[in-house]
């Protein structure tokens, strides 16, 4: 598929999509459906996963970019291609180029996890480490096109991108044909535009709910304005889908097909990514689990049969780490403590009784005597515990309050 330059784009339309879909045979794999027998049970409906997690470079940008960049003319693929990306779309640029001979270039920001340049790098693609934020590496790649005359791979806002990723909803119409919402994460927007543009030519019954961080919002302002707008401030652990302006492309087709799109906290992404890896045995990262953060949130707002998008599944092992136990904490299975006792011998092994009595596993002690603080009998202990749930940590401090300790939070 070539498209004339940006701004001058044919509609993009099903033919597009079911053409990207024979391209990527063979390519790109189907991803499985998983069915989730605890949201079913929340939404009152069956509920499936639809894995992308599990796709080649661990997300659905293979499928955009190899699609992209087979529409290249010889001289474009002799030329070269160039993308900035933090992690999923430099694998998906890496790998779609190797598969073609083409050579990519990718700008990635210094911050980036060291788990996914590595991954970049052995795709194949030459990375160099620019900037502090995505719109600093943005900006050295597209010098770097203009310099060299290689070819930018947008991650979202061209047409072949918007078709390659559309044919994951082709997939979903085929293993679970029943489906009556689909629940995708946003970011700039190019995956939920392709899926609506696939879904609803064939199904225009079907609801397509978009997501986004609350921290980074950009689409519920530009739908409201009628056009792509910038927000400033971007803050939340969803990398993937943290992006500051809707593409010009895809915006078009969110706001005629998509249905509707929500946000969700930093808490909810904690709890729906500790679900994933609990209940469902699957590792996704932040942007990945948003679509589950949007089912816990509110269940009861979907008609089913549901089929959640797990997007992603790059996540770097120490943001997992924190990330779960932010999500452990959310859902009161991490509970912290600070409280004043009398300072004599045998009153930290009394509390630590207390605690044992109450079922409550302790991790971490901290017990400060000398704090101006505090008066010439007095300590104080700072608790990190491991509870069971919400009630649980209600009951903890409350046998603490009733052996007579002062709880502070």
């Amino acid at each position: 598929m070539n498209f004339p330059p940006p701004g001058r784009f044919p509609p993009l339309i099903l033919d597009d999509v079911r053409g990207a879909q024979k391209m990527l045979s063979g390519v790109s794999r189907v991803t499985p459906l998983e069915g989730s027998r605890h949201l079913s049970a929340l939404v009152g409906a069956p509920v499936q996963f639809k894995c992308e997690n599990l796709q080649r470079t661990g997300s659905f940008k293979l499928r955009g970019a190899y699609v992209r960049i087979s529409g290249l003319t010889p001289v474009e693929r002799a030329a070269g291609v160039v993308a900035a990306s933090a992690g999923n779309h430099a694998q998906g640029v890496a790998l779609a180029s190797a598969l073609l001979g083409v050579r990519s270039t990718v700008f990635m920001p210094v911050g980036a996890p060291l788990p996914k340049i590595a991954a970049t790098r052995e795709y194949g693609a030459r990375v160099r480490l620019h900037g502090h934020v995505v719109d600093e590496t943005l900006a050295a790649a597209q010098e770097y096109a203009q310099e060299t005359g290689a070819v930018f791979i947008h991650p979202f806002d061209h047409p072949d991108i918007i078709a390659g990723q559309g044919t994951v909803g082709l997939e979903i119409l085929e293993q679970c044909p029943e489906v009556r919402t689909i629940v995708v994460g946003i970011g700039g927007g190019g995956l939920a535009a392709g899926i609506a543009v696939a879904v609803k030519a064939v199904r225009p019954d079907v609801r397509i709910v978009g997501v986004q961080a609350a921290g980074a919002a950009c689409y519920p302002p530009s739908l409201a304005a009628g056009h792509p707008v910038s927000i400033g401030s971007l803050q939340t652990m969803a990398d993937g889908i943290k992006v500051g302006r809707p593409g010009d492309v895809p915006f078009g087709l969110v706001q005629e097909l998509v249905d509707e799109v929500r946000t969700v906290s930093e808490d909810e992404l904690s709890s729906a990514l500790l679900l994933c890896l609990e209940r469902a045995k699957m590792v996704v990262e932040p942007a990945g689990a948003s679509p589950v953060a949007a089912l816990l949130s509110d269940p009861k707002s979907f008609r089913g049969p549901v089929v959640a998008l797990l997007s992603g599944g790059n996540v770097d092992p120490l943001l997992m780490q924190r990330i779960l136990t932010h999500g452990m904490s959310a859902a009161g299975r991490y509970l912290s403590l600070r409280l004043r006792l009398t300072d004599r011998p045998g009153a930290l092994a009394t509390m630590l009784g207390v605690l044992t009595v109450a079922d409550a596993n302790v991790l971490d002690v901290s017990h400060v005597r000398t704090d101006p603080r505090l008066g010439l009998t007095e300590a104080e202990v700072e608790l990190h515990l491991e509870t069971k749930g919400p009630e649980h940590c209600e009951e903890v401090a409350a046998a603490l309050r009733g052996a007579g300790y002062l709880v502070m939070g």
